[in-house]
């Protein structure tokens, strides 16, 4: 009877054990089944950015996010970007290192996320079919079918990784010219390094070293990169430059006396927003200087709002963020937006809208130390205008007497198929009229 009973309590023992293994090994792959890997797809941030560098990560490998939750700051060569999340998740992988250059529909990184999440499915797959094109040919890049995301065939027959391509247009060397030792012709990173080195070892690349100074090769990226496009597009504008000089006494002074009690409010006022103001007032009355040009249809927008660029300085190179709606703010109100937009270009930190719509330009040169400067139109628009240092010099009152006098040279250069002589002469009269006599411009007459 007790041989019995000692039996049946093993037995259940045993029952018992194997139930709680079953039961973890259950709960174990369970676990293992519900997340389901999905990458982070860049997607297309827009005003034709092809690729970004990443400045700064705000996740890493194991932190749980939340959908809209930052994952990190992109730089692209106009402006600064925080993207976000799309997904509610696990961090897995990070792809790319700060500094280093993503190129649209390639993935930021890898997340786990639920199994069931259909839309995360949905989202990845339009992702990553969405077509990207190259940047010099004109061919269209695919995404190949069982391919990792950032394989992609080139010029219909070389695949590569995004790194790979990046050292080829680098050092000017075509795909097809490299053998290839990946899998299914693929070029790899060694294959480009092997080539770079064969071709250093030649006859003719020796002369050539031999022959060259010495120095650094610096790519350009982030607003400076930009510039390259516009300025290369500015080449194609005919320009004319209008001159003048300016009094800037009565405005000095105007600023002086309230420049201390506005910086205990913590705005720092300069002769800026009072040209900046100066300007909107003179375009109510030449309204066809805030304007686009169409040289496709050869047809001029004439635009309402007076978004005014400030050619700006900044770590990352020349950047012309825009006060938008000029007409309706006050000097104050534009020395405060002012300060911001100075503030997000020190830091390079400029965002895409402070960018987009600018309607006229301003640059002043005079802070750095220039007296007279021609500026570069910046398309679609028609004029842009410059200011240079001012200078304490003799000039003549009323009276004949010899006083001293701020004097600043401005300069204004508009597109000659559109704008004449008279139109910019008409303008910079008025702008002179209020920056020299300030009560008008502040009242409003």
């Amino acid at each position: 009877m007790a041989l019995s009973l000692s039996w049946r309590l093993l037995t259940a023992a045993r029952l018992a054990e194997r139930s709680r293994d079953s039961t973890w090994r259950l709960l174990s792959t369970s676990s293992f089944l519900s997340g389901r890997l999905v990458p982070f797809i860049l997607a297309d941030i827009g005003e034709g950015i092809r690729d970004v560098t990443v400045k700064e990560w705000f996740v890493k490998p194991g932190d749980q996010v939340s959908q809209f939750d930052n994952i990190c700051e992109v730089q692209s060569d106009k402006a600064s970007v925080t993207i976000t999340s799309r997904y509610d998740g696990l961090i897995k992988t990070l792809h790319y290192k700060i500094d280093d250059v993503a190129l649209v529909g390639s993935a930021l990184l890898d997340f786990e996320v639920e199994d069931d999440s259909t839309d995360v499915a949905g989202e990845t797959a339009k992702s990553t079919e969405t077509d990207q094109k190259t940047d010099n040919s004109g061919s269209s890049e695919r995404r190949i079918d069982g391919e990792k995301s950032e394989d992609i065939l080139r010029d219909g027959k070389v695949l590569a990784t995004p790194a790979t391509r990046r050292i080829a247009r680098e050092n000017n060397i075509r795909l097809q010219d490299v053998t290839a030792t990946g899998k299914d012709g693929r070029v790899l990173k060694e294959d480009m390094l092997a080539h770079l080195k064969k071709i250093s070892a030649s006859p003719e690349a020796k002369v050539k070293v031999l022959s060259s100074v010495t120095g650094s090769t610096v790519g350009l990226k982030g607003y400076t990169k930009h510039m390259w496009k516009t300025m290369t597009k500015s080449l194609s504008i005919p320009h004319f430059v209008y001159s003048d000089e300016c009094n800037v006494d009565q405005v000095t002074r105007y600023r002086n006396e309230v420049k201390d009690s506005l910086k205990e409010r913590g705005v720092s006022l300069t002769l800026m927003p009072f040209f900046v103001k100066a300007a909107s007032r003179a375009l109510e009355q030449c309204p066809e200087l805030n304007a686009w040009l169409d040289e496709e249809n050869q047809t001029l927008r004439i635009l309402d709002n007076h978004n005014i660029g400030i050619a700006m300085d900044t770590p990352q190179g020349l950047v012309v963020p825009n006060i938008k709606n000029v007409q309706n703010l006050s000097v104050l109100a534009i020395a405060r937006e002012l300060n911001r937009l100075q503030e997000c270009g020190s830091k390079s930190l400029i965002p895409l809208a402070d960018l987009a719509d600018t309607t006229f330009s301003l640059s002043n040169i005079g802070v750095i130390g220039g007296t007279y400067t021609k500026p570069v139109i910046v398309p679609p628009q028609v004029i842009v205008g410059a200011f240079g240092r001012a200078q304490r010099v003799p000039r003549f009152d009323d009276k004949g007497n010899v006083v001293p006098a701020s004097i600043m040279s401005v300069s204004w250069s508009a597109d000659h198929r559109v704008v004449d002589g008279v139109t910019v002469a008409k303008f910079s009269n008025l702008w002179k009229h209020y920056v020299e006599n300030p009560t008008y411009l502040l009242i409003g007459a």
